[in-house]
């Protein structure tokens, strides 16, 4: 007969979080072994990364990451995949620009140029227990809500904000959360200016840089923000379906470990009233892509935008949306909804 493990929480979703994973196995002295093994492969890499890095050298980050690459690539075997083509940024110099709103006449609403490359996204469903967001930067995670309509703004912040801080503080363990806005998807509602709703965006991309993450500390919380900022804090996304299950336009996830200093790409964005700060990426072959086919409303996906801890963890990685060419011809458009939050922990938490 076969073993059956046991993981007492709540259910099958992210490492670290409350879930209950039951799951058959032939041997379960073997499995243990394994995912030993692979925790303590994923630490050396980590570190090594990460010393590699603060000795500014260039080769022994290639090999380092040509190491995790060839794990990741092991690990990955016999996943279901989409090949399809994403949207990269074609050159770092001069920064690109990016205007929020319509820019004067003559001024162009994007300024880099970007390129399609062909890549697979591996379907994340199928690794669930693996993900975390110290290592991989994206979790997946049951989630119900009591929202009855997620284009009431007031609605959303009456009630939908506190839930996400529940939700942030109990996957992450933060001692505080504070949600500081959201933006809704839908492209029939955006084409026809309704409900504030935005298309899914199509580039490759990232909501922060080290510079503008802890801006955001700054912006909404000043007189704390240097006791603040002095911690670990970070800058977290909870993405998910107003409307499931999503046919169109899903959202990608690049595993952050497989970015490399060489792909990121500063990108300003500018408001009215002020110049933020984004990140473009440029195409690098090592990067994996996953995503979660079909969301449906009581899921959500929790991304990593921005950490402060430079420890070998997971600081950020890149997302985009995409053309799933597995959609069915009469697929629904995606409604989706993503809300940013700043998150802080607590010294020993870290």
């Amino acid at each position: 007969m076969n073993n059956i493990v046991e993981d007492h929480d709540e259910n099958q979703f992210a490492n670290g979080q409350s879930s209950r994973d039951l799951r058959v196995c032939p041997d379960v002295r073997q499995l243990e072994s394994q995912l030993m093994e692979s925790d303590r492969q994923r630490r050396r890499l980590s570190t090594l990364r990460r010393d590699f890095i603060a000795s500014d050298s260039n080769q022994s980050s290639e090999v380092t990451l040509e190491m995790e690459t060839s794990i990741q690539e092991h690990e990955d075997a016999g996943i279901e995949v989409v090949n399809v083509r994403l949207n990269y940024l074609a050159e770092a110099t001069p920064k690109p620009v990016n205007y929020a709103y319509d820019p004067p006449a003559g001024v162009p609403r994007r300024s880099g140029k970007y390129v399609q490359q062909s890549v697979a996204i591996r379907n994340g469903r199928e690794v669930l227990s693996k993900l975390s967001l110290d290592t991989n930067g994206f979790v997946l995670t049951e989630h119900e809500t009591a929202v009855k309509d997620f284009y009431d703004p007031e609605e959303v912040k009456s009630v939908y904000y506190a839930e996400v801080e529940r939700l942030l503080k109990r996957v992450t363990g933060a001692e505080r959360v504070v949600v500081f806005d959201h933006i809704v998807r839908n492209p029939v509602l955006a084409e026809r200016g309704e409900k504030g709703a935005r298309p899914p965006a199509k580039m490759v991309h990232n909501d922060y840089s080290f510079k503008s993450a802890p801006r955001r500390v700054r912006d909404h919380l000043p007189e704390e923000a240097d006791r603040l900022l002095s911690k670990r804090f970070g800058e977290i996304n909870v993405w998910r379906a107003i409307r499931g299950p999503i046919e169109s336009s899903p959202l990608a996830l690049c595993d952050a470990r497989s970015l490399g200093a060489e792909d990121i790409v500063p990108t300003d964005l500018v408001y009215r009233e002020r110049v933020g700060e984004t990140l473009g990426f440029l195409y690098n072959p090592k990067h994996r892509w996953y995503y979660f086919p079909r969301m449906e409303r009581n899921e959500a996906i929790l991304l990593k935008c921005y950490d402060s801890m430079d420890d070998g963890r997971a600081r950020f990685t890149a997302h985009t949306s995409f053309e799933d060419p597995s959609s069915p011809p009469d697929a629904a458009p995606r409604e989706s909804i993503e809300v940013r939050a700043l998150v802080f922990w607590a010294p020993e938490n870290n």
